[in-house]
């Protein structure tokens, strides 16, 4: 619940002193965000409100509890408390141009609330064709099953993208960078786009966060996260957000409450303490990918470094002209086709784990398959000596750079005994 002067003139006072702060303070808006008062009381941080329960004085305003559904008015656990309304309230004050974020259990379940809110029987959405896998398998599982018609479009293609529309088309699924393969597009001009065919845009920001692409700035509907990964930071927690404008808004949290979607408060309490350094951490470990693809791209094994900040890398140049910045998460292809040779490579490994996800403070290795992936743009491009296919997705922690450039070293000595 914002407070608001009763002065006109202050209130557009104080609209340019958020704007200023959104520009030039983002270090200080991550330690102040989300630290109001009624959440905080007089200590640092919002205590963990563990409540399922609401207690009212009584029965009169038992019966008003529903009348206005909003965060920071105690009605039941299921819509939240003190601890996940400070989170919330945080993430929206990072995002601007939101007017309000809805938070789910998981990544994916944002992606899944952000879809439903939006679409219905017999629409027609468009995905891009480098998105995260759970995205396509949603869309062509979950919401196939409920009568919405999917459809890939290559994200490069910008002059061919007007195309891909038809009168039921309703959304379009953006991601920037792909999945895995770290392309590129020009998600304002495809947002640009779709708005003009009257369809809804969502992101999936989770790469680059707010503070490294404003995706509501740039002109697209919907932003959703996986709070698992950046700003949980530690690998200790599972969550996910969507923000968006007052309209969208409005319906992402009327669904995520008709699925009956909550977070837990201790999470809420984890991923609050961890947003307070995750300017300082995307920092490092962008400048610690950057050092690692650099090495890389020298190596003779290496066919190709997917990786947007560094340059001369596949789409540097529209990351650096639309983003302010980029995170740990790249992936290199091999110039073998040996499937055997890049395990050998990973198992070596002794700093990087191999697991899923990433964004946390230790660096793991992933192997994919880059030839399997695509539905409608062929990858990767025939330009790529030998036709290579074997990829490694690397999530660059808060490790010394020279300390993981020296465990993948040994990776490919391994790799060429094999």
């Amino acid at each position: 619940m914002g407070r608001r002067s009763g002065n006109p003139q202050g209130r557009r006072a104080r609209a340019l002193t958020d704007k200023t702060d959104r520009e030039k303070r983002t270090a200080t808006r991550l330690v102040e965000a989300g630290r109001r008062k009624e959440w905080t009381g007089p200590v640092v941080n919002p205590p963990v409100w563990r409540a399922s329960t609401h207690l009212y004085p009584d029965t009169k305003a038992l019966r008003s509890g529903p009348a206005r559904n909003e965060d920071g008015r105690f009605f039941y656990g299921r819509r939240g408390g003190p601890t996940q309304w400070a989170l919330a309230d945080a993430l929206t004050e990072l995002e601007a141009g939101a007017a309000g974020t809805v938070l789910y259990p998981s990544g994916v379940a944002a992606i899944a609330g952000a879809l439903l809110a939006v679409l219905d029987p017999g629409d027609v959405l468009l995905v891009t064709d480098n998105a995260y896998d759970p995205t396509r398998s949603m869309a062509t599982g979950l919401l196939k099953r409920l009568g919405v018609e999917t459809r890939f479009f290559d994200p490069l293609d910008i002059d061919g993208f007007a195309g891909r529309f038809c009168d039921r088309t309703k959304a379009v699924m953006l991601e920037n960078p792909g999945s895995l393969t770290m392309d590129v597009c020009d998600a304002p001009a495809l947002a640009e786009i779709a708005r003009r065919h009257g369809a809804t845009s969502i992101i999936d920001n989770t790469w680059a966060t707010a503070l490294g692409f404003p995706a509501l700035e740039n002109g697209i509907d919907i932003s959703v996260m996986s709070l698992t990964k950046h700003v949980g930071g530690h690998s200790d927690l599972l969550m996910g957000s969507a923000s968006a404008g007052e309209r969208w808004y409005r319906e992402l949290r009327r669904t995520a409450q008709e699925l009956g979607q909550v977070v837990s408060p201790d999470d809420a309490a984890l991923a609050l303490r961890s947003l307070r350094t995750m300017g300082l951490r995307l920092k490092a470990s962008t400048a610690g990918a950057v050092a690692v693809a650099d090495w890389l791209q020298s190596r003779p094994e290496v066919a190709q470094v997917l990786c947007p900040p560094l340059p001369g890398a596949p789409g540097h140049d529209l990351w650096q002209s639309q983003f302010k910045g980029g995170c740990g998460l790249f992936s290199f292809v091999l110039a073998t086709q040996d499937a055997s040779a890049r395990a050998a490579l990973i198992d070596a490994l002794d700093l990087f784990g191999i697991g899923f996800s990433w964004g946390g403070f230790e660096s793991l290795a992933i192997p994919f398959d880059a030839g399997t992936m695509r539905t409608d743009s062929p990858w990767p491009p025939e330009s790529w000596p030998g036709g290579a296919t074997l990829g490694i997705r690397l999530s660059i922690g808060l490790e010394d750079p020279e300390d993981l450039i020296a465990d993948l070293e040994r990776g490919f000595a391994a790799m060429e005994r094999a």
